[in-house]
Order: C-alpha cells, then structure tokens, then sequence
C-alpha cells in the first residue's frame, strides 16, 4: 500500500490523500481512509502549504477636514450591462465638499489605470493631502504607492472588513446604487458611461445633499471659498460636512512607515 501510494503521489505531486484515496479505489484497491491518511503521514508525502501574508492595517479615526482638496475618498462599485458582462466604476469623492470627482465605468481597473484618473483631477484641482481607500490590490500595488510617495500624498487604507472607516464613499455608493445603478438598464459599456457621466453632472450641480445644509456640492464649494459670502451659513453647512468635528484637525503627515517598507 506504501508502494502504491508513493508512487502515485510521484505522479499527482499536489494532489492530497483524498485524491490519492479516490485513485487507488479507481485502481482496485479498497482501504479505510483513517488508515490510507495514517499511511500518507508516515511516508512524510504531506502537502506543505504556503500561508497567505497580510499586511497589518491600523485604524486611524477620521479627522475633521475644513477645506476642499484635504482628503479624498476612492472605491469601487460593480453592475453589469444587458449582454452580462460585469463592469465597474470607480469613484473619488471630496470628503469635505462631497463633490463626485470621477465616476470611470470600465470592465476592469489596473493601478495605472487609476492613476491614470487621479492625475487628471490632480491637474484640475491640486494635489490632495490624503487619500482614503481600501486594500484592493490595485490600491496597494507598488506603482499606486510610488505615485502617491512621489507627489507627497498620504495613503490612508481603512482596515480590512471595516468599509465604515471609509463612511464618505460608502454613503455615496448607497445613492449611487439606489439612484443610479438599481434603475438603469445598460446597453453596453458605452451607454453605461453616458448615463453616469450625465448623473453625475446632475449629483454634482442639482442635487441637495442633507449634510451640506440642503445645497449642491458644487454650490457648497463655490461657498466654501468664500465667493457668495455668507460665512454663517457657511459654518453651519460645515460642521455638517465634517461630521467629526470633535477631533482635532492635525496636519499633513508623511508617507507611512509601512508604505516605504513595502517599496523597499
């Protein structure tokens, strides 16, 4: 039975004592597993198997932000058109004007890809101190981490599991999906784009938000720096828009330890 069972384990090098238990009965051979098993431990043809590295994330409480560009809250969201083909959508949010930044609908998204749409909202608005976002592997592949260290922006990944500690992008995900996604039919990826390119133009400049004191996110920026001059009414829609405003504002921080360890 030794014999045998080396010498299949030769052939089917991955295969377990299940597997090589189902062989041997297909070859003839009739035997107990809990012996089969106790065999295949004694001639050491155990599978060794690699155990999955995780990096460890620390949850770091939100911080009150006073001004646009402070913090920025990127995910993804995912449909499927008419023929059944999935699609995503990424999305950066403004976590202090809750403007919608870039709504990108693609079946699929590499780091560079994303990149990609960051810089051509760097290029409109600035370079932000921070940006919140989860532990996909597009957000944590070496070529994301080197361009947020090259530009000096803060990567802050919520822990894994925890999507509440990125509350801005969720919230918006809910009325993306409720508004958007659950009542729309796509043709295609093409048709896709349209719609959403056309939503959010109307969520930016038409819709209410409740937390902005009922304005639009573009007219909550546009009041946000200064230009209508209603600085009460500003401070009220404010503490709105923190949500937070019991923890202190600190300031820029560097790149993290655990950033520059992964690139290194």
């Amino acid at each position: 039975m030794r014999t045998k069972l080396v010498e299949l384990a030769r052939e089917k090098p991955r295969f377990g004592y299940r597997r090589l238990h189902v062989l041997l009965q297909r070859s003839g051979e009739h035997v107990n597993h809990k012996r089969l098993h106790r065999i295949y431990r004694e001639a050491g043809l155990r599978i060794r198997r690699k155990k999955r590295k995780h990096c460890v994330r620390e949850g770091k409480p939100p911080l009150a932000r006073t001004a646009a560009n402070q913090e920025w809250a990127l995910d993804f969201a995912h449909d499927a058109v008419g023929c059944g083909r999935s699609i995503r959508v990424l999305s950066v949010v403004d976590a202090y004007t809750r403007e919608c930044l870039a709504l990108e609908v693609d079946t699929s998204f590499a780091s560079r890809r994303v990149t990609r749409v960051l810089e051509q909202i760097v290029d409109e608005r600035g370079v932000p101190q921070a940006i919140r976002c989860d532990n996909g592997p597009e957000l944590t592949s070496r070529h994301f981490l080197a361009w947020c260290v090259e530009r000096q922006i803060e990567l802050i990944h919520i822990q894994p599991g925890k999507p509440t500690q990125n509350a801005q992008v969720e919230s918006f995900h809910g009325w993306l999906r409720e508004e958007w996604l659950a009542v729309s039919w796509f043709q295609n990826l093409f048709d896709a784009r349209r719609k959403i390119a056309a939503w959010r133009k109307e969520y930016n400049e038409e819709r209410s938000h409740t937390s902005l004191g009922y304005r639009a996110p573009k007219e909550f920026a546009a009041l946000s720096r200064g230009k209508d001059g209603d600085e009460a009414a500003l401070g009220n829609a404010s503490a709105f828009a923190s949500g937070v405003s019991h923890f202190p504002t600190a300031p820029r921080a560097a790149a993290t330890e655990e950033t520059c360890r992964i690139l290194t």
